[in-house]
């Protein structure tokens, strides 16, 4: 039987990004679309399908249909389909890292570091057959046994950020599955494709349809999943204002919500800290990722004399970052993700100066 023909794009045009349900590619229905750049240059690679309500109960339905196979599938068996997803996410782990630093920006030595710790949750889902095991005691009182399972809730969601497409959903869907639970996931739409390709793989390891899926959108589709009566369970990790609305929404329907809020971290330098050392870790800490890392420190406070010490340190260090594509391999901080992000770093820069800050750099 002859395959149907695939669709070539141009080079010149910006490639469609559709969700994946039921273990195939979806083509966007809802009309709506948001746009993908390249954060280097600039130019629009792709234009990502925003989902409707229609295609998020789309989802949600393949789940479900997909959740009783799945849950009374053996724990052993459900381990070597993530034993086989660990094999081919090492076997495209470049890949992956040259789809994130695309979409997203990042140098590739990140890109790798953020593709590697996601990849560590999904090693420890393979020892689920030892996870799952409950307890039995006898005579916890008279004539009365106790013992615990663990079972699993049915169909679960992720919302994930912007700032690693790849390892804050393999924080969740990797376990959630692994335990016999069937999830949906709803990444960023600044960076979309990394999520697919997880779930390309996974249908590869042997998953069957429907266990994972992937929907893009923005709160139409949150919203959505946060009153859909059969998503039992959902995670999120963004800024703490929308951390709080999906909390809020989604535990008045009833389900199981982990909702983690935006960080601020603050740096103590004090006076008798190894002053090299300290300038050596607040290069990582601010610049790595662009900064666009919740554990980024976004204040250092120096303790007397040490405060004049750091800032000799850090100024030929600063300037010395080569701010470049992300996928040259001399680049050191590749570009923030979009450029609203930017102008706004110039605005808080601007406002600091206005404060009577003194611009160092």
């Amino acid at each position: 039987m002859s395959q149907p023909a695939e669709r070539v794009v141009p080079a010149d045009q910006p490639r469609p990004i559709g969700h994946f349900i039921a273990g195939q590619p979806r083509p966007g229905q809802s009309g709506r679309a948001s746009e993908v750049f390249n954060p280097a240059t600039g130019a629009i690679t792709g234009r990502v399908a925003l989902a409707n309500g229609v295609e998020v109960e789309a989802a949600v339905a393949a789940a479900q249909r997909a959740f009783r196979p799945w849950a009374e599938t053996s724990p052993l068996k459900r381990a070597r389909v993530m034993f086989k997803f660990k094999e081919l996410i090492e076997r495209d782990l470049d890949r992956l890292a040259a789809i994130i630093t695309s979409e997203h920006g990042k140098v590739l030595s990140d890109a790798k570091g953020e593709v590697q710790r996601g990849l560590e949750v999904v090693e420890f889902a393979t020892g689920i057959p030892e996870l799952l095991k409950g307890e039995y005691t006898e005579q916890v009182a008279t004539g009365i046994d106790a013992w615990t399972v663990r079972q699993p809730l049915g169909v679960c969601a992720g919302i994930t950020p912007f700032n690693f497409p790849a390892m804050v959903p393999m924080w969740m869907f990797p376990m959630a599955i692994a335990c016999g639970n069937t999830f949906v996931l709803k990444p960023s739409e600044r960076d979309p494709s990394a999520s697919l390709r997880l779930a390309e793989l996974f249908k590869e390891a042997g998953l069957p349809d429907g266990v994972f899926n992937v929907v893009h959108g923005d709160k139409v589709a949150v919203d959505a999943l946060l009153m859909h009566p059969n998503v039992a369970a959902l995670s999120f990790v963004g800024s703490t204002p929308i951390a709080r609305y999906v909390y809020a929404t989604g535990t008045a329907q009833g389900k199981r919500v982990q909702a983690l809020g935006g960080a601020k971290n603050h740096a103590v330098v004090m006076p008798d800290a190894d002053i090299d050392n300290a300038a050596d870790a607040l290069m990582g800490a601010a610049y790595g990722s662009a900064g666009e890392r919740c554990m980024a420190i976004s204040a250092v406070v120096a303790v007397g004399e040490a405060g004049d010490k750091i800032v000799e340190k850090l100024i030929p260090k600063v300037k010395a970052i080569k701010v470049r594509d992300g996928c040259d391999p001399a680049a050191e901080m590749g570009p923030v993700v979009t450029g609203q992000h930017r102008e706004k770093i110039l605005g808080y820069i601007e406002d600091g100066v206005k404060s009577g800050a003194k611009l160092l750099v």
